[in-house]
């Protein structure tokens, strides 16, 4: 069986996005892309050499772009006080009595809830908001 050069790019390609669903590794599929160059190039009759160095500025260039856009992109918001991930961000709740260390333990949504002052002063009894969460632990202040 005599396959062409292209046909060898092609299945190298194959092997990549198999890898690439296997793995999940998001660069296999961009250094599939550079073995489709390069069999699109011996399709056009360019001889291997070319076809290698196609290959090699499409595949490579992708990774590093899509690594430059990586780099350029805001890191996540944190999830602590993230509303969209946590809705108990911005309800209130009434806290009866604080420990002397800034925490107390509430009654909220039908449970019992760690609490843990965040503000400057020394809390009182009466109404929080809840601004952020920090495992099963609610951050309060005013």
């Amino acid at each position: 069986m005599d396959w062409s050069g292209a046909t060898w790019w092609w299945v190298a390609a194959g092997v990549l996005v198999a890898a690439e669903l296997a793995v999940g590794t998001f660069n296999l599929l961009l250094l599939a892309l550079g073995m489709a160059a390069g069999a699109l190039a011996a399709h056009t009759g360019l001889a291997l050499p070319a076809q290698l160095v196609l290959a090699a500025l499409v595949g490579g260039g992708a990774v590093v772009a899509w690594r430059a856009k990586r780099a350029r992109d805001l890191a996540p918001e944190p999830a602590a006080p993230n509303r969209d991930l946590n809705l108990d961000i911005g309800s209130r709740l009434h806290v009866g009595q604080w420990n002397a260390d800034g925490t107390a333990r509430v009654a909220y949504r039908g449970t019992e809830w760690n609490v843990r002052y965040q503000g400057a002063d020394v809390p009182a009894a009466g109404e929080f908001i809840i601004r952020a969460l920090d495992g099963n632990c609610l951050l309060v202040d005013h």
